[in-house]
């Protein structure tokens, strides 16, 4: 997942999203400068360590809010200036400008929404709560503002370079989405709505935090736990200890719908239980109940779309992505869940069919899905999770496979960096080398899950790369690894190998941005285009030139045998009827959310979601989404409302261009330039449909998603 920072960041600084007005008659005012009372404070100034990586060791919750204040003011002022300068407009005093400004409060809102993301606690959550609708109303500012809109609508693309006339496009048609052609009146209201939606979408992510690390479940025997590892269950134990639950056994949450422990849980009533504390966690009725905050924001996302002319939420979101229409997605959504769900049927018959061997005595339920569904591919492939996991320890899947990929396909380098600060000390760092030497980016690695961070996987910035700004990016990767036990070696199975390859892909194309404008650099592309690079990377997991060089046993030092390597290719295609339903469910889960038309339609959560699933055709009750509504965080609180979708969009164009690949000859350092130039280094810079043709020679094809998924032959 590529991290879609909150209302905020970047919206007011040039990111595309819409929040309030700034009158033109506003006097101008003259642009701050830092006094002695803020000399202290590490945002004040650019970081001196390489690159402009955050300096962590100085870094206090303190700091946030006197930058927040400072840096508000800062801006408008400068904004206000490139707003009412006297002289004609140009693409350099306006838009250039625009780029240029901010600086501050980017600074400080790119670190402080990466640390609400992955190592928050109350101070963090209370500023978070004060600051989103603020934040909110200074984004309005810019993009409300009349006197600023009609500068740019009045600069020419005459004389213009390529990647100049996209950023006139770009911001034309962000102030557009975001009402800049609305009347006063108009701009008012959407001025509440915008505030309202911030404050609320904080809120959210905030209850979702508690209701996750409130949601674990707690056993006082072992014997409950029957099918885990040793090393499973005293981590368990150290997790109900540092809970204060000493002398019992705490299954935390992740944040998906499955829990990855079910698949080896052999307690029914314990499998139970986890599935039913993960499907409930913000459902109870309590503080941290999500469905009323929910309700509110469709309700608010509706009224913003209306206002700004459009049916729906989703029209009005769609308009600048790559699928352009909520109908568009749908048609793709549709077909890939026909195939997907008939596959499931068949998945759901062969696990009743063993139930049925063993005189179970019941009828699968969601929480025995993985669980059995780990006999049936040990009986179909012979292949057992606890055979291969010995092979995937964490670091040497990051460093032996990862890391060796991109040098094979693109020549880059890594070396371990210990000097620099970083925010947790679970934190590691690396520099990465082009492949002539040359030092182009940071790189943070925060493995593992704890309860001041949130649940998921993510790449996202703490500098951007910029040719006007003189930056180059420093980026993070978070993940949620059970941490094991002290002096043990971190497995992970090969599911969690593929999320560390896909997080990867999102952050190579961050490291291979080359724009000179940061509104349009790396990864700051639609998101049914982000997905894209992220997930192509993934298929390097396989490759076997990288899986034997990574594929290492934690203990004996040797390689995975191939026997077991040809067995993973062969169970490539097994459960993918559930793991796809699951996924475009609550891809269409969401796109419902966001095209109702009227008020009527927003029942309450959970009746919405049934009807949802209903129409749909997803009826199998054993396959429930990826996500619930009340804890579908990607929709409600990080950025992807309308746009779950646009992973399946991205698996088309990803397994369209790996087809590519492999007829090309694989991995190969040609190929890897190739996609370098035409899809990695071009950011938004471009058309990002004829970027695929140029690398492909065609159009997007359905076809080898489908085949790759096992749905057709």
């Amino acid at each position: 997942m590529k991290k879609i920072s909150s209302v905020l960041l970047i919206s007011a600084l040039a990111f595309n999203q819409s929040c309030t007005t700034m009158k033109s008659t506003e006097t101008q005012k003259e642009i701050p400068t830092p006094d002695a009372s803020l000399s202290s404070n590490p945002f004040m100034k650019k970081s001196k360590l390489q690159y402009e990586a955050p300096e962590f060791d100085k870094i206090k919750d303190e700091h946030f809010k006197p930058a927040f204040d400072f840096g508000l003011r800062q801006h408008d002022a400068e904004i206000l200036k490139i707003a009412n300068n006297p002289e004609a407009p140009t693409f350099e005093n306006t838009l250039v400008a625009l780029e240029k400004s901010g600086e501050i409060l980017k600074r400080a809102l790119i670190v402080f929404s990466n640390l609400t993301s992955a190592n928050t606690n109350p101070t963090l959550q209370a500023l978070d709560e004060e600051y989103a609708p603020i934040f909110a109303a200074h984004s309005d500012k810019m993009y409300l503002n009349e006197n600023l809109y009609k500068r740019i609508k009045a600069i020419s693309e005459n004389g213009l370079d390529s990647e100049s006339k996209k950023l006139l496009q770009y911001y034309k048609q962000n102030f557009e989405i975001a009402g800049a052609n609305l009347s006063a009146a108009d701009k008012e209201k959407l001025k509440q709505i915008n505030q309202e939606l911030a404050s609320l979408s904080t809120q959210y992510s905030n209850k979702l935090l508690e209701a996750r690390k409130q949601g674990g479940v707690f056993f006082t025997d072992a014997k409950e736990l029957d099918g885990l590892s040793a090393d499973e269950i005293a981590a368990a134990a150290t997790d109900a200890k540092n809970a204060g639950k000493e002398g019992r056994y705490l299954l935390a949450l992740q944040n998906t719908t499955q829990q990855p422990l079910l698949q080896n849980l052999k307690n029914r009533s314990t499998r139970e239980k986890l599935f039913k504390a993960s499907w409930t966690r913000a459902e109870k009725g309590d503080a941290n109940d999500t469905r009323e905050t929910i309700e509110k924001l469709a309700k608010l996302r509706l009224k913003k779309a209306q206002i700004l002319g459009k049916k729906s939420f989703a029209e009005w979101k769609l308009q600048d992505q790559m699928a352009k229409t909520p109908e568009a997605a749908t048609k793709l959504m549709n077909q890939i869940a026909t195939p997907a769900v008939e596959t499931a049927k068949r998945e759901a018959k062969d696990i009743q069919d063993l139930i049925n061997q063993q005189n179970g005595g019941f009828e699968v339920e969601p929480w025995d899905w993985n669980f059995y569904a780990e006999q049936v591919r040990k009986a179909k492939f012979d292949l057992d999770e606890s055979e291969i996991k010995p092979y995937f320890e964490i670091t040497t899947v990051l460093e032996k496979g990862v890391f060796f990929a991109a040098e094979k396909f693109y020549g880059l380098t890594f070396k371990k960096r210990t000097d620099l600060p970083v925010y947790h000390p679970d934190v590691v760092t690396y520099e990465v080398f082009d492949h002539d030497g040359k030092s182009i980016a940071i790189y943070y690695l925060d493995f593992y899950t704890r309860d001041s961070k949130n649940g998921g996987a993510w790449m996202s910035n703490f500098v951007e790369q910029s040719y006007l700004l003189g930056t180059k990016p420093v980026i993070v990767n978070c993940y949620n690894y059970q941490k094991p036990a002290p002096g043990k070696p971190s497995l992970i199975s090969f599911d969690d190998v593929s999320t560390i390859f896909h997080e990867f892909g999102h952050s190579i194309h961050g490291m291979f941005a080359s724009q000179k404008y940061p509104s349009l650099s790396g990864t700051n592309v639609p998101r049914d285009f982000v997905e894209f690079p992220s997930q192509i990377n993934e298929h390097w997991a396989l490759d076997p030139v990288v899986l034997k060089n990574y594929a290492i046993h934690y203990d004996t030092k040797q390689p995975i045998p191939q026997i077991l390597v040809d067995k993973i290719k062969k169970a490539a295609t097994f459960n993918q009827g559930y793991m796809t339903t699951e996924l475009v469910s609550a891809a269409a889960l969401d796109m419902d959310w966001h095209t109702v038309t009227s008020e009527s339609e927003l029942i309450p959560v959970l009746d919405f979601e049934k009807q949802s699933l209903a129409k749909h055709g997803f009826t199998l009750s054993t396959v429930p989404p990826r996500y619930h509504t009340p804890y579908f965080a990607h929709i409600w609180g990080g950025g992807y409302s309308a746009g779950y979708y646009a992973y399946l969009w991205s698996e088309t164009l990803d397994n369209d261009a790996w087809e590519w690949i492999k007829s090309n000859g694989g991995l190969t350092r040609e190929n890897g330039d190739r996609f370098r130039k035409y899809i990695l280094s071009v950011g938004n810079s471009v058309d990002l449909n004829q970027a695929f043709r140029d690398f492909t020679g065609h159009d997007p094809d359905i076809k080898p998603l489908l085949r790759n998924r096992g749905f057709i032959k």
